[in-house]
């Protein structure tokens, strides 16, 4: 079971742009997108890389790239507004989909769109979603894309909290998570305390 808080001031920073009440949506989304991409660099550490010739200006040399299919899988809605980010980095990923809503009074998680890729029990497969939270949106989307064929999968997310960190690792201990930052609790509604509040409403502008 693997956990990573990626720390870095950057990242701090701009978090703490997120969290205030009175950040815009479009600070806000900016501010999301420009978190995402800073972590691309620890989540894909470990990407394999093929060697290569190539021919420069000067001599032909041994160059890498890398060799394994990648899909982006955002959890919606509020996945997509890590999308950007991570594409700016990796424009050659593919985008599959997963919807699933939450019951406000039940908690309880409801699926209403998946759509997968190509070959994607070949990729290297990212779920992202901001908030990990009571952790089943996370264990739901994970287990549609084990059942696509999804193999080496990573769950990345903005915002966590110890109880759905160790309820996803208790279903997936095969997952890798990834996180800016570990809040300190749920309240009693299920939402990440301090937190930063719903993230779909704030990537949105909705409510």
């Amino acid at each position: 079971m693997s956990f990573t808080q990626i720390k870095h001031p950057l990242i701090i920073d701009k978090l703490t742009r997120m969290r205030r009440i009175e950040t815009s949506s479009k600070d806000f989304r900016e501010n999301l997108n420009e978190i995402a991409q800073l972590m691309v660099y620890e989540i894909f550490r470990d990407v394999p890389l093929e060697a290569v010739e190539i021919e420069t200006p000067v001599q032909k040399t041994v160059g890498y790239t890398i060799n394994q299919p990648i899909v982006l899988v955002p959890i919606l809605r509020a996945g997509i507004g890590m999308l950007d980010g991570i594409q700016t980095m990796i424009p050659t990923a593919r985008i599959a989909h997963i919807g699933l809503y939450r019951d406000e009074e039940t908690l309880e998680i409801h699926q209403y769109f998946a759509k997968t890729t190509k070959d994607i029990a070949e990729s290297y497969t990212i779920i992202v979603d901001p908030m990990l939270a009571t952790g089943g949106s996370a264990i739901k989307a994970i287990d549609i894309a084990k059942g696509w064929g999804a193999k080496n999968i990573k769950f990345v997310c903005l915002v966590s909290v110890p109880e759905g960190v160790a309820k996803l690792q208790k279903a997936h201990p095969d997952v890798e998570i990834y996180s800016a930052s570990m809040d300190e609790k749920l309240n009693e509604r299920g939402y990440i305390v301090p937190g930063l509040g719903d993230a779909g409403d704030r990537i949105f502008g909705t409510k």
